[in-house]
């Protein structure tokens, strides 16, 4: 497939600027000959005008038109082949199996949509009859559902080229919600970005979809807020940074009509090793976490960046485990330059710390001329942990830090200590659930998802899937970015009041013609009224 480098504007390519940029190969540290044009304010004012008129167009169609857009968009990347798994790994840096992996699970999620789209659930449907002999005043006739809130602005992952950036969850989750969405595209996946956004202009095209309904943005950090604050955009899904995601919801919150923003930023992910579970399953444990530190360079928002356990000789035996296992870890290339220094600033800060003291690391060299991370871990008492806030910030890479406590109640004190999380780990056994019981009733106000016995790396796309935390994990904590929940952050609860039923929208029809399941006066049913 021979890439154009130029913006998608509803159905048409665009290159109407003079700035350009280059696709990057991390793995061989230089950039792709192809250049892409960054869009000007006229096009991005143009993408925006057609998303607007979309909506209206878009909203009105039937679910089981959304769900046939979604089933094309999955079917029209497979059909892409092994170009676009090509493109994507020499761009990312990440392995042919991992994206082929991850295309399977982005084209999963489409598919998983589309199904809620035809189940319909997920409108919640609730009536309240009229009963107008009540007295001594009549109850009028109250009939509540989702509707979706407009046009939504989304925000491409760095280390998600696929799952979560132009066809990912969140857009994904927006056009299924019957929103319109322009994609400002990443810049670690440009050449990724374009193909996938022609299998969705494709699929929109082939199922009847309007003009609109779906662009693809290349845009300067001047146009990124200016796309956040126009009127039109009624949410916006990012994931990535703290700083830029902080940038993007203060522009957000700043409007004169302030929209809500689902960043996902930051999350170190601790995981809880207590003694029983050292003394019956210390190597295993030390394997398993290894490889959870070391998956895919540890580019993974969920990656476990601290380990939190007792200082006692089970844990000193774990730990001589533990580093074997690190040293048999191999660097793996980076994502981008960014990223790949950052890393290297952030171990740096550890070695650097008198505080903080090494316990392993992969026994081949990394290569910088590749952007290799190295895996590595460190160790510090909880003390020094608790006397500097900069010991828990993320250091996003294959990189984690053992926080030493005298006891378990010390422990607590460096669980209390945390902000906002996407996940907690906790590895136990019956000896330990008195600690643990306590432990846990900590956790549950930090994170999001508690694992036990397992490791945080690897998302299961479900329905019960959350993925989100309080801040700075995400910045709303009552959302998902994973799973079908997360069509509720594009959606609004709309009432009717004693409408005539032929003007009702066919969720709340007396024939419930879509056969939902729906809470009619108290009780869920999918009988007609």
């Amino acid at each position: 497939m021979k890439l154009k480098g130029e913006n998608i504007i509803g159905f048409k390519s665009s290159a109407k600027g003079t700035k350009t940029i280059q696709a990057f190969i991390p793995a061989k540290n230089e950039y792709f000959p192809d250049r892409f044009t960054q869009a000007t304010t006229e096009e991005l004012d143009t993408a925006i005008a057609l998303a607007n008129k979309a909506f209206p167009e878009y909203n009105a169609l039937s679910y089981e038109m959304r769900a046939q857009f979604l089933d094309a968009i999955a079917d029209e990347i497979v059909a892409l082949g092994d170009v676009l798994v090509e493109r994507c790994a020499a761009e990312s840096g990440l392995a042919v199996g991992r994206i082929i992996g991850e295309r399977g699970r982005t084209c999963g999620q489409l598919k998983m949509f589309a199904e809620l789209l035809r189940t319909g659930w997920w409108v919640d449907a609730r009536i309240d009859k009229a009963k107008p002999d009540r007295q001594p005043i009549a109850k009028s006739d109250i009939r509540r559902m989702l509707i979706p809130i407009g046009p939504v602005a989304v925000f491409g992952a760095s280390n998600f080229p696929l799952a979560f950036s132009t066809a990912g969850g969140d857009t994904a989750s927006a056009l299924a919600a019957g929103c319109p969405v322009i994609v400002k595209a990443h810049s670690s996946h440009l050449g990724t970005n374009e193909m996938i956004s022609s299998a969705i202009i494709k699929a929109a095209q082939k199922t009847g979809m309007p003009e609109g309904v779906f662009s693809s943005v290349y845009l300067s950090h001047e146009e990124v807020i200016k796309l956040v604050q126009n009127p039109v955009i009624k949410a916006v899904g990012f994931t990535g940074s703290r700083e830029v995601g902080m940038r993007l919801f203060n522009a957000a919150v700043s409007r004169p009509d302030p929209i809500p923003i689902y960043a996902e930023m930051s999350s170190v992910n601790p995981v809880i090793l207590l003694e029983g579970a050292l003394l019956d399953n210390g190597q295993k444990i030390a394997k398993e976490l290894t490889a959870s530190i070391a998956l895919g360079a540890g580019q993974f928002c969920t990656n476990p960046g601290l380990v939190l356990m007792v200082e006692n000789e089970t844990g000193k035996k774990f730990l001589e485990d533990f580093a074997i296992q690190m040293s048999a870890t191999i660097p793996a290339t980076m994502l981008n330059k960014n990223i790949f220094k950052a890393y290297i600033d952030g171990v740096k800060y550890l070695q650097d710390a008198p505080e903080v003291a090494l316990l392993g690391k992969a026994s081949t060299e990394a290569m910088d001329e590749k952007l290799e991370a190295q895996p590595i871990v460190h160790t510090i008492r909880a003390a020094d942990f608790l006397s500097n806030k900069l010991f828990s910030t993320e250091t996003f890479g294959p990189a984690s830090l053992v926080v030493l406590c005298k006891d378990n109640a010390e422990l607590g004190e460096v669980l209390h200590s945390f902000e906002g999380q996407l996940t907690a780990t906790v590895h136990a056994t019956i000896a330990d659930e008195l600690a643990m019981k306590s432990l846990i009733s900590i956790i549950t106000q930090k994170v999001g998802r508690i694992i036990f016995g397992g490791y945080p790396t690897g998302v299961e796309v479900c329905h019960s899937m959350q993925h989100g935390g309080p801040f700075p994990a995400t910045t709303d904590s009552r959302s998902t970015s994973v799973g079908t929940a997360s069509i509720y952050r594009f959606v609004r609860p709309i009432a009717y009041q004693d409408f005539p039923d032929h003007l009702l929208p066919d969720p709340l029809k007396n024939d419930n013609p879509l056969k939902l399941f729906r809470l009619v006066d108290g009780n869920w049913t999918s009988e007609k009224i």
